[in-house]
């Protein structure tokens, strides 16, 4: 379904995460396609990342963490570094994002590429991702309330405080969809068209 522009933004370079490890059906990969059509109906130039479409290990070794990642990772990552602004979506699984999505941050996070080590010129890390923004899309089986209130939103904390923040994300931002699997067409299309208007609005 097509969804009439807003209004027109100021073009940006997009990076659209679909981490959702299943390639079948799923919700996440529809928001994703909601968030790229809204971006593209906007002109922004938008790139996308398809988890699921690809084929990468999992990080065994923190020393891994110093030297470039093995490809398509490497390539991949390409994406983020050519964006303004990154929106990663993904489903919450046993409290936490799919451990396929954890494994591709971890590995592009190799060679320096999000934050760069300390070292004799600098006492601090340096943050590799400055001037970039961010946004989190996650989906759950539970209300958006209490994954908030009772659980106390620890997986986006944990990313939004950790990798977002530590690498210079500014400002990183978050939607929650609860409820999803009791969730009919109405609802569905009214997630669609919030999320293909922050598309439209590169959020």
């Amino acid at each position: 379904m097509v969804f009439p522009s807003r209004r027109s933004f100021a073009v940006t370079r997009i990076c659209l995460i679909d981490a959702h490890p299943d390639a079948a059906d799923h919700l996440c990969h529809a928001l994703a396609d909601a968030y790229e059509q809204g971006a593209r109906k906007a002109g922004h130039d938008i790139e996308r990342i398809d988890l699921a479409q690809l084929e990468f290990g999992f990080l065994e070794k923190v020393s891994d963490f110093e030297i470039a990642p093995p490809e398509p990772v490497l390539s991949e990552r390409e994406k983020i570094a050519r964006a303004d602004h990154v929106c990663l979506v993904f489903p919450l699984w046993l409290g936490n994002m799919p451990a396929r999505a954890k494994a591709f941050l971890e590995l592009a996070a190799c060679g320096n590429f999000f934050l760069a080590a300390a070292n004799s010129s600098r006492n601090w890390p340096k943050q590799m991702m400055k001037g970039k923004s961010a946004r989190t899309i996650i989906t759950m089986g539970m209300p958006g309330p209490v994954y908030s209130l009772v659980f106390d939103a620890g997986a986006l904390k944990a990313l939004e405080r950790g990798l977002f923040g530590i690498s210079g994300f500014k400002p990183v931002r978050h939607t929650i969809l609860g409820g999803v699997e009791q969730a009919g067409d109405e609802a569905r299309q009214k997630w669609f068209r919030k999320i293909d208007l922050l598309g439209q609005r590169a959020e």
